[in-house]
């Protein structure tokens, strides 16, 4: 059935979600501000190792870089198209709308645990392969591995961040779903060179929300999102030009 990945997935976050809502109740603050630095840090170097892994190449006894152009034009880009949509008022307004209908109103941090918990399980190159695979192969095995590590992030996110991170199993429904569902279109799209760029691009945002967990920073990683589509457009294009 279409979507069983996802809905697996969504499952995952939900139950992560819960675990870590029960046991986040019983902490002392001094505990929690301690896991939400562990976490970002998880985070950090989740994106860092994925950005490695999308840059570094050997060059014989050493390593050099690769996609330094394709990784900072696709950032300035995006970034400057998010901000003229202003993506971040969007999702925080989706999450002031969620904590009114949950009746969650005395919760500081349910909007900002909803966007980053939601950012980290939407970003990267899983997000996109997984509902391809699905919605042309039937396979649904890269959905399974991601439905794991969400489990495992949002439970850890939702015992610092609470009750609103469980929520981010919504665009995770929206997003894989829509892929899902348009897999037939988007497949021509995704060559191994889209593919590294969605990976390395996405890692960077990945990182970017590490940090601003770690040192309290608010990089609008939200309005970056169009930076992976760009990714992906100037990957493809290249690809075509470079077979000409």
């Amino acid at each position: 059935m279409a979507g069983l990945g996802t809905a697996a997935d969504a499952a995952a976050i939900i139950i992560g979600g819960l675990i870590g809502l029960t046991f986040g109740r019983k902490l002392a603050p001094r505990y929690q501000e301690t896991m939400l630095a562990a976490c970002g840090l998880s985070i950090l170097f989740i994106g860092i190792g994925g950005v490695m892994a999308g840059m570094l190449r050997t060059a014989g006894d050493g390593f050099t870089t690769a996609g330094s152009v394709m990784l900072a034009s696709s950032l300035v880009l995006g970034a400057f198209i998010g901000e003229a949509i202003d993506i971040e008022k969007h999702i925080t307004r989706l999450g002031e709308w969620l904590k009114a209908r949950t009746g969650s109103h005395g919760d500081s941090s349910f909007v900002s645990g909803f966007v980053t918990a939601s950012l980290v399980v939407s970003i990267g190159a899983m997000a996109v392969l997984g509902p391809i695979n699905e919605g042309i192969y039937g396979d649904r095995s890269v959905l399974y591995a991601k439905s794991i590590l969400d489990l495992i992030l949002v439970l850890l996110m939702t015992l610092t961040h609470g009750k609103g991170c469980i929520f981010s199993f919504i665009p995770v429904m929206v997003i894989q779903g829509t892929i899902t569902l348009l897999a037939g279109l988007i497949r021509p799209l995704m060559t191994s060179q889209a593919i590294s760029a969605l990976g390395l691009v996405g890692s960077v945002l990945i990182a970017s929300l590490g940090i601003n967990m770690v040192w309290d920073r608010h990089i609008r990683v939200s309005n970056m999102f169009p930076s992976v589509i760009i990714a992906v457009a100037w990957a493809f294009i290249s690809g075509i030009a470079s077979v000409h």
